[in-house]
């Protein structure tokens, strides 16, 4: 098949989902071209089937707000003739859904029609897709959609519940790549993350408000008060100066590595022991999972997606959104003694397997395969 991808091309969770996907594919013979303004961060070129077209957007003096879904539906409209792609998947409904419909509309009047399955994420639905000078569009390219996938029930009721739509909609997880990790062979080393005897916690984000981020450093705080323990905060975004303010009025600034974005994220897990996701709300918990595939229990929030990734008292623990007292105590059961932390590390993995890429792309190979057929 021929397969056109629109995503954002960011550290986020849905375009780290799309560009494996679209990688997984290549390597099973599909041609797969991604579409987008920038080429995504974890996309590798180097397979003959994996094709980049930018989105340029030309910059004019009559627009304060320069017009990225016109460019975005005109660049597929060329894409999908230039190379006959049999069926295009967006990530994200608003703006790449709602692009996806006006290509469909000036394909289908040159006798071309072009089936679109569209993926939720979770802030395209529950944040930015509610707000109300977005929610009808987002509701009209829900609709319009040939297919529409979600990654947790969780994101699939609450899509039934905040827009007028009957569209059904599938359940396909995200995923992971479940392999061994030779520690001896990253250029990291552990000791220059935290000394032998001490423990080491982790969390990866976005550092937007949702994620908690003032959360992370309290439940490592609560942590460190009885156990050695360093912090390593992956990610960068508006919630980071809040977090070091914190660090330093707790004391224990000096105890945490601020990495900034990175893309030695396998590195920095393979050497954690616990990873800390006390989010507002999350669609589905991509971090934790990945954290999971490298043997890293979690302590999360128990809200949205999470309970469906995160299976309490087999892979981590869930709590409250906010409640930092028992995550403490939930994280301190994990790490008390080597045993119960090598238990939970195995199960973690355990869990994660049922989220494996093998598992997954063949159901949305199936639905490609609908679309077309149905088309």
């Amino acid at each position: 098949m021929k397969i056109a991808i629109v995503c954002y091309p960011t550290f986020g969770g849905s375009g780290v989902v799309a560009t494996e996907l679209g990688l997984e594919l290549a390597k099973r013979n599909h041609e797969v071209h991604f579409i987008t303004y920038s080429q995504p961060v974890r996309l590798a070129l180097l397979n003959p089937n994996i094709h980049y077209h930018e989105v340029n957007v030309p910059e004019y003096p009559l627009f304060h707000y320069q017009p990225y879904e016109l460019a975005l539906s005109s660049k597929l409209v060329d894409m999908v003739k230039l190379f006959k792609i049999d069926v295009l998947h967006v990530h994200y409904a608003i703006p790449h859904a709602y692009a996806g419909y006006m290509a469909k509309q000036m394909l289908k009047d040159q006798g071309i029609h072009l089936p679109m399955i569209t993926t939720l994420h979770g802030t395209d639905i529950t944040l930015v897709g509610n707000h109300p000078n977005y929610k009808t569009a987002v509701a009209f390219s829900i609709n319009q959609s040939d297919y529409v996938t979600s990654v947790s029930e969780s994101l699939k009721r609450s899509t039934h519940s905040l827009f007028n739509t009957d569209k059904e909609i599938h359940v396909i997880p995200n995923f992971i790549e479940v392999k061994e990790f030779d520690c001896d062979d990253t250029p990291c080393k552990r000791s220059a993350m935290a000394e032998k005897d001490e423990f080491i916690i982790t969390h990866i984000s976005n550092f937007r408000k949702v994620k908690r981020i003032s959360d992370v450093v309290s439940v490592f705080y609560g942590i460190q008060q009885h156990l050695p323990a360093k912090l390593m905060l992956v990610g960068d975004g508006p919630e980071k100066e809040r977090a070091e303010r914190l660090a330093l009025e707790l004391g224990i600034y000096d105890k945490i590595i601020f990495f900034g974005n990175s893309n030695e994220i396998e590195h920095i897990l393979s050497y954690s022991d616990l990873f800390l996701l006390p989010s507002e709300t999350e669609s589905f918990g991509l971090a934790a999972l990945e954290a999971m595939a490298m043997g890293v229990p979690v302590i999360s929030s128990n809200t949205g997606g999470l309970p469906e990734v995160n299976e309490a008292g087999i892979s981590g623990y869930l709590s409250s959104v906010g409640d930092v007292d028992d995550m403490v105590s939930n994280a301190l059961k994990i790490l008390k003694d080597k045993d119960t932390l090598c238990g939970f590390k195995e199960r973690s993995r355990e869990v994660a397997r049922k989220f494996s890429i093998d598992r997954v792309l063949p159901l949305y190979e199936k639905l490609y395969e609908a679309a077309i057929e149905n088309k």
